[in-house]
C-alpha cells in the first residue's frame, strides 16, 4: 500500500490526522443524540471520544480490516468539523466509506467534498477498484450525498440491522474506479 500523504487539500478544506486537540470538538457533537442517531452505539461518552480519537490520530492503513480516519477542517478557519474515514474490506481493492459532521458544518458541502477528496485518494494513489457506502435508509442527507458524488445504489436490504431498539433498512450504494474516472473527467461530447 502506497504512503498516505498528509493533509489532503481541497478547494475549501484540509482533511488531515486527528489530533489531541480536536478531542472537545469531537465530544462536542458525538456526544449528541442528532449525530449518534445514524451511527452504531449511543452518544459517545467523553472516555469513549478520547478513545476514538487516539484511535483516529494513530491509524495505520497497512491490510484489510485498517481504517484510513481524516479530521476535517476548513483551510481559512482551523478547527474540527467532521470526520471522514475509509475502512479496507476484503476482497481485493474495496473499501467502505463514511462521514460525519458538527452540526455547524452541515448542509455546507463540506461532507460532499471531503468525501470525494477521499474517493480521489482511494482510486488514485490507493488504487482501490470499488468503494462503498452503506447507510439506514432513513439517512436521507447521506443517501443524497452518495448521489452527488455519483455513486449507484446497489441494494436495499430492508430490517438488515437491529439497532438503536429498531430495525433498520440498509441502503448500499457504490462507484468503481472506472466510473469514477470518468465522472471526474467526462469524456468531451461530439
Amino acid at each position: 500500500m502506497p504512503e498516505i500523504l498528509l493533509p489532503i487539500r481541497t478547494d475549501r478544506l484540509v482533511l488531515r490526522r486527528f489530533e489531541g486537540r480536536d478531542l472537545d470538538a469531537f465530544h462536542a457533537y458525538h456526544s449528541l443524540a442528532e449525530t449518534a442517531r445514524f451511527l452504531p452505539g449511543p452518544a459517545k461518552s467523553y472516555t469513549k471520544s478520547m478513545e476514538y480519537v487516539g484511535k483516529y490520530a494513530n491509524f495505520v492503513y497497512e491490510k484489510e480490516g485498517d481504517w484510513l480516519s481524516l479530521a476535517i477542517e476548513a483551510k481559512d478557519e482551523p478547527g474540527l468539523l467532521g470526520e471522514v474515514v475509509l475502512k479496507w474490506l476484503p476482497g481485493r481493492g474495496q473499501a467502505e466509506i463514511g462521514w460525519s459532521t458538527a452540526p455547524q458544518a452541515r448542509g455546507k458541502g463540506y461532507a460532499t467534498e471531503a468525501a470525494a477528496a477521499v474517493l480521489d485518494l482511494g482510486f488514485g494513489d490507493l488504487g482501490l477498484r470499488r468503494i462503498e457506502a452503506r447507510l439506514d435508509e432513513l439517512n436521507t442527507a447521506s443517501a443524497a450525498l452518495c448521489q452527488r458524488l455519483g455513486m449507484r445504489l446497489e441494494a436495499r436490504h430492508v430490517d438488515k440491522w437491529f439497532y438503536k431498539g429498531q430495525w433498520a433498512t440498509e441502503l448500499v450504494y457504490a462507484v468503481l474506479a472506472a466510473e469514477w474516472s470518468r465522472e471526474r473527467n467526462p469524456t468531451p461530447g461530439p
